[in-house]
Parts: structure tokens; C-alpha cells; sequence
């Protein structure tokens, strides 16, 4: 047999000699730089298509920034730079996908819930102040949908909403405390929903059984986790409770969002790249606001921002009401607390917050035992205020 050719049973094998001089090294160089180029430019495409798709998600309120630029030289000045004060208004509107199920729509909405958060310049805190939507105001004149306009009236804080929609709750609200409004952002039923099912529920305190048909929502008393649909009844409950007040609900809104903010300030949301996108998602699909905020970049800035703030610096409280001389079901300031808590807002102040028994806000007057912790909470110089943070434990 001569070498190098096989018999039947045997397979050839064929050497391959492999090039290894420079010409070699520059091409499988080439390959591999190619070849990274190409996983380089796939995963930036899927990271700048995932990006596009949250910041579509954003719906921008064009009319209510329109409306609010007439009136620029009427609206409060920001005082102190960096400090921020964003307007959150929860709309109980009926129309749209998922809203219908709540109630029929009349054609109408109001602010069901309107809260201002402000954001202290360099992250020293935020505090979040619920405006009460049976308050009277002063409702200057504003622009219908249909372009008429309506006339100045003495009404509840939440018509500003149905009047004008967010240009005349914004400019109510500055009316009433000359604090300026930097930014706004509305929320509707099925938002609200999906932002909590978004982070696997929020658990929460309920302090009295609930059963709510108006809010569909039953509850048993007890440290319960909520679901998107449970969380919804939950803040939204009133007439089932107490005395049907806004008072319980405007309580058991800020415990649910000091909740909120400690499961989404948890590791196991933002260090998480697969529980994070549900809920940037969820939070694009779910908001609509002015133009400085209709980014995913600027929500991202202003999330970055809240997520700086340690959960003991975010407190919540109440603007200081009692019952309407004229109609008890409706509220009106007490002064001069109310003008205090909007002054210290303006200049960036420090707002302290102790735990109360809620008597000052709801009735204007307070318990001696009340008094005697707000005394030893502060300097005298240092007006306080009853309220709570987001630190402190929904069940205790």
C-alpha cells in the first residue's frame, strides 16, 4: 500500500494548514471586530427601540400648556431655583379603555384626587400636600373644551377640573397658594391600576373592614398586599367608611403612596431589569403631562431625583381645612396655618410633619396631647403640621 492513500475500510484525513502570518491577523481581527460590531449595534438597536417605545407611550397635554402661556403674567414666580413643585391630579373620568366599569360617563370629569409635590432644591425632601375636592375656592375664569369660557365663581376645588380640565386646576391652585406650578401629570382609573400591578402589589394597612360597591372593593382588616384593582377601591372608598368624608380617603391616599414609593425605591424594582421596564411601561402608558415632562429622559430625571430622596425625607400631609361655615359637607381653610404651610412651600422652607390625631386639618382645632408633640417636634419659630412619612409602617 503506498503511503498517503487509505484502503476500503479507512477515511482520509486531510491536514489543513492554518495561515498564521500578518495577513491572517488583520483578516480574523476584522472578523471579530465585525463580528462585535454587529452584537454592539443589535443590542443598541433593541435598547434605542425599547427607548422609543416608552417615550411614545407619553401622551402631552399641548392645550393645557397653550392655555397656561396666556396667563403667564397672572401666574406666581418661582422663588428658589431647583426646587420643584409638580402638580399630580388623579381624573375620575370615566371615558377611555378600562374606565367605563367604574361608573357611566356623564360626559364630565373631576380632579378625583389632586395632590402637590414638592421637590426641595438639592434633594433635602419632598413633601406631598393633598388638596380636599369639596374645598372652596375662588375658580378664576377658564377655557372650555368647546372654547366658551366660564365666569369666575366661588365653588369646590374639584369643578376647576370639569370647568377648564388641568390649565384651570393649575391656576385655581396657584390662586389659592401663589405657589407656582413647574409641572403637571394626570392619571386616570386604569393608569393608576397598572402602575400597581406593575410592581407586584403594594402592601398596605387596612384599618376597618371594606365593602364598597360604589368602589368595588371588599377588604378584610389586616396587613393585606393589593393588586391593581384592590389598590384602585382602596383609595377611592368613601361613602362605606366613617362618615363619608374626604378626610379617611385623603389619609389612606397618603399611607398607599408612602407604600408605593418604598416598593418602588425597593432593589427589587429598580435593580431589576425585568420587574423595571413593566413599570416604566405602565407609568408611560398611564400619564399625560406638560411638555417639560413628555420625555422618557425627563421622567427619568425627576424619577432619579425622587429615588435620591432617603423615604424618612418624603412626607405627606393635608392642607389645613375645617368644615364650610356654610355647608359642613364642605371644606375651607384654617388660617393662618394654611398661608403658613403655602409660604414655607414658596421659599423652599423646611415643612415639619408629626404624627397627629388629624383633628387640626379636619375641624381646625386640635387635643392638647396634639399640641403638646408639635411643641416638642420644633422651635417654636417652626410651624408644624400634621401629617405623616413614607417611612413610617403601614401596620404597627
Amino acid at each position: 500500500m503506498v503511503r498517503g492513500q487509505a484502503g476500503p475500510a479507512a477515511t482520509a484525513t486531510v491536514p489543513v494548514r492554518v495561515p498564521r502570518g500578518p495577513g491572517f491577523r488583520r483578516h480574523g481581527l476584522r472578523v471579530v471586530a465585525f463580528l462585535g460590531s454587529v452584537a454592539v449595534l443589535a443590542a443598541a438597536g433593541a435598547g434605542w427601540w425599547l427607548y422609543k417605545k416608552l417615550d411614545e407611550n407619553i401622551t402631552t397635554d399641548a392645550s393645557a400648556a397653550a392655555e397656561l402661556e396666556r396667563y403667564e403674567r397672572e401666574r406666581p414666580s418661582a422663588l428658589v431655583r431647583d426646587a420643584r413643585n409638580i402638580l399630580l391630579i388623579g381624573s375620575d373620568t370615566r371615558a377611555g379603555s378600562g374606565n367605563a366599569r367604574y361608573g357611566r360617563d356623564k360626559g364630565t370629569q373631576r380632579s378625583d384626587t389632586t395632590i402637590l409635590l414638592h421637590l426641595a432644591a438639592r434633594g433635602r425632601g419632598v413633601t406631598a400636600v393633598s388638596v380636599p375636592r369639596d374645598l372652596m375656592v375662588n375658580i378664576p375664569s377658564c377655557r372650555k373644551s368647546d372654547g366658551s369660557r366660564t365666569a369666575p365663581q366661588f365653588a369646590q376645588f374639584n369643578f376647576a377640573y370639569e370647568f377648564g380640565g388641568t390649565a384651570c386646576t393649575v391656576r385655581t391652585l396657584e390662586k389659592l397658594t401663589g405657589i407656582r406650578v413647574d409641572h403637571h401629570v394626570v392619571v386616570d382609573f386604569r393608569g393608576f391600576k397598572d402602575m400597581v400591578d406593575a410592581v407586584g402589589g403594594v402592601r398596605v394597612c387596612v384599618a376597618e373592614a371594606i365593602d364598597d360597591p360604589d368602589a368595588r372593593v371588599t377588604l378584610k382588616p389586616g396587613a393585606r398586599t393589593l393588586d391593581g384593582e384592590q389598590a384602585l377601591g382602596y383609595v377611592r372608598a368613601r361613602k362605606s367608611l366613617g362618615n363619608g368624608s374626604d378626610t379617611d380617603r385623603m389619609d389612606r391616599q397618603q399611607q398607599f403612596l408612602g407604600a408605593l414609593v418604598n416598593k418602588v425605591q425597593s432593589n427589587g424594582v429598580l435593580l431589576n431589569p425585568a420587574r423595571l421596564y413593566p413599570v416604566l411601561d405602565a407609568a408611560t402608558r398611564s400619564v399625560t403631562t406638560d411638555p417639560g415632562l413628555d420625555s422618557l429622559k425627563d421622567l427619568y430625571d425627576l424619577s432619579r431625583a425622587l429615588r435620591s430622596v432617603p423615604t424618612e425625607k418624603v412626607q405627606f400631609l393635608t392642607i389645613p381645612r375645617r368644615p364650610y361655615r356654610n355647608d359642613p359637607n364642605r371644606d375651607e381653610l384654617v388660617q393662618p396655618r394654611a398661608n403658613s404651610l403655602f409660604k414655607r412651600l414658596r421659599d423652599d422652607k423646611p415643612v415639619v410633619v408629626v404624627p397627629g390625631d388629624g383633628q387640626t386639618e379636619a375641624t381646625g382645632e386640635e387635643s392638647a396631647e396634639s399640641s403638646r408633640r408639635k411643641r416638642d417636634a420644633s422651635p417654636s419659630s417652626t410651624p408644624t403640621f400634621t401629617g405623616t412619612n413614607a417611612a413610617d409602617g403601614a401596620c404597627r
